[in-house]
């Protein structure tokens, strides 16, 4: 019986504010991985403006895609499929990406596939090492707070996400309250490591049960004990205000997954998106299932928390590879919802 011939897989990702591309072995190996930031572009508006985003985006794509390919010493003829982001996304950004991917795709044969953001994310584990099934993924970014069941690869139920505020976007906004710099999760990260958590915040559990998130309240807590403390004319250390907020964030993210986990007697979890960089959430998601020492915790390296497309690509060769096929008439997709591939 023959060996597998290797597979590489072209990643392309532009859903917000990074331009990047990525080459993928099997799924599993980075042959190149480029990534081009625009937070220098929107750091002064205190977030992401779309129109911005947009525009750099088509200043930076063929620059980003060459440069892949002369990292990975490859042409488009040693490239199996292409991978990109469809949704969801700023739709701006995204038709940049899924443009780009169709018109390499038509000017040199290439099967096109499209790729779900969180699928992605969720993908950047299998970067690290094999995914164990069932696995549950936690992920957690600027717009998204979900957990997620998967039973094989490519399968994807998601048994819980936010009904309001993402963590991620608790983050920006109760760091641009406190006056942080954007993007306001790596400060407030910092600041939570070198303060005590004194404040009293609320948890959101819900109901009994629930594997569902809420942030809103907690920020509007926040935000409530910064004015109240303002009119009154008195100090709140900035520091055990940044730990007091992020006490409260993970011990909801941390407490649900280690019951969902429980639950469907889970062999992995891996942690994704953005959020995935915060230390402190790291640190307890790796002590908490130090009691159930049977699961499997994985957690990305830095890079590949943020966007990137080296995820887009490991998601990509499994849809590529359960016969999933984009073609010309694919589009970006801002909501795209997360489905199985079948």
């Amino acid at each position: 019986m023959s060996e597998q011939k290797d597979r590489f897989v072209l990643g392309i990702e532009t859903s917000c504010d990074e331009t990047a591309a990525s080459i993928v072995k099997n799924g599993e190996e980075i042959v190149a991985n480029v990534v081009a930031s625009q937070i220098e572009s929107h750091k002064r508006f205190g977030g992401v403006v779309p129109e911005i985003a947009s525009r750099n985006h088509v200043e930076q794509v063929t620059i980003v895609l060459e440069e892949v390919m002369a990292q990975a010493n490859m042409s488009f003829k040693d490239v199996n499929a292409i991978a990109v982001t469809e949704g969801p996304g700023l739709v701006g950004a995204l038709l940049i990406g899924v443009n780009a991917a169709k018109a390499l795709s038509f000017a040199h044969q290439i099967p096109l596939v499209g790729v779900h953001h969180i699928a992605g994310h969720i993908y950047a584990n299998q970067l690290v090492g094999k995914l164990l099934f069932p696995c549950l993924a936690l992920v957690a970014s600027g717009g998204h707070t979900e957990l997620v069941l998967m039973k094989e690869h490519g399968s994807f139920e998601v048994i819980g996400e936010t009904l309001d505020d993402a963590a991620g976007e608790a983050y920006d906004k109760v760091a641009r309250t406190m006056g942080l710099p954007y993007p306001g999760g790596p400060h407030i990260d910092r600041l939570a490591h070198e303060g005590e958590p004194t404040i009293k915040l609320p948890r959101a559990w819900l109901e009994e049960g629930s594997y569902h998130f809420s942030f809103s309240g907690l920020k509007s807590a926040v935000i409530n004990t910064l004015h109240n403390a303002s009119q009154k004319g008195e100090t709140i250390a900035p520091e055990d205000l940044a730990a007091s907020f992020q006490e409260s964030v993970i011990e909801v993210l941390v407490g649900k997954t280690l019951k969902a986990a429980e639950a469907y007697g889970v062999k992995q979890v891996v942690l994704a998106g953005g959020v995935a960089a915060n230390k402190g959430l790291r640190e307890a998601l790796t002590s908490a299932f130090v009691k159930l020492p049977e699961v499997n915790v994985t957690i990305p390296p830095l890079s590949l928390c943020t966007d990137n497309a080296a995820m887009i690509a490991a998601a990509g060769t499994i849809a590529f590879e359960k016969g999933i096929r984009g073609d010309m008439a694919m589009n970006g997709q801002p909501g795209l919802p997360l489905a199985s591939y079948e």
